[in-house]
């Protein structure tokens, strides 16, 4: 079936998107307004997108009425911010950061999630991720009502019984990441998993001649 994007309403094509790009890693963001207002909120349409840079690329899209939401404002204004990932065990406290709540309304102190100090940027940590990514903004691209912003990665914060230092071997299982499904609520464990490994070239030649 066909959908003619161009002719259909913006909450239908969110649906068929959101619905089938699946599964998306959520950034729990931290981020702290001008006036030193810290906010925190979960944003699924992310993902990495280089090493050199290090770039990491967030979508935010605005509210109904067209306005930023509190984490584009303060990334806008300020240029910093923190990706923390969610592991399963922080799965309710991320849920709890989708509030409706107003810009004063500081969800990392009233969800009671500890936090930790950045050490480049101003917004803090959240001291339970298994990861954290202080960035500090690269570009932004305003398309429509939703806001892509391009951070660049200066500090990567991993638990220490994740990361073999030497070799720089994650233990990407053992983080017991979630990410967003489809519909209202729904989440997934990154649990079930195969490999295939990547052909080579002068391989395929040799059998297939």
């Amino acid at each position: 079936m066909d959908f003619a994007f161009a002719h259909m309403a913006a909450a239908d094509r969110y649906k068929l998107m959101s619905a089938a790009i699946t599964p998306r890693p959520i950034a729990w963001l931290t981020t702290r307004s001008a006036d030193g207002v810290d906010n925190a909120a979960p944003y699924s349409f992310f993902n990495m997108m280089g090493s050199e840079p290090p770039l990491v690329a967030i979508g935010l899209m605005r509210r109904p009425d067209g306005s930023r939401k509190d984490s584009a404002a303060n990334i806008l204004d300020t240029g910093e911010f923190v990706v923390n990932l969610v592991s399963e065990a922080d799965a309710a406290a991320m849920n709890f950061t989708c509030i409706d709540a107003p810009p004063d309304f500081d969800e990392l102190a009233h969800g009671g999630i500890a936090t930790a100090p950045s050490l480049s940027v101003a917004p803090p940590r959240i001291a339970s991720a298994p990861v954290s990514m202080e960035c500090r903004l690269f570009q932004t691209v305003e398309a429509g009502l939703t806001t892509i912003v391009l951070g660049e990665v200066h500090h990567f914060h991993i638990r220490d019984d994740l990361v073999d230092s030497e070799r720089l071997h994650v233990d990407t299982l053992a983080m017991q990441l979630v990410a967003r499904m489809h519909g209202a609520g729904w989440y997934t464990r990154c649990s079930d998993l195969f490999q295939l490994a990547r052909p080579v070239y002068a391989d395929w030649r040799e059998t297939n001649g």
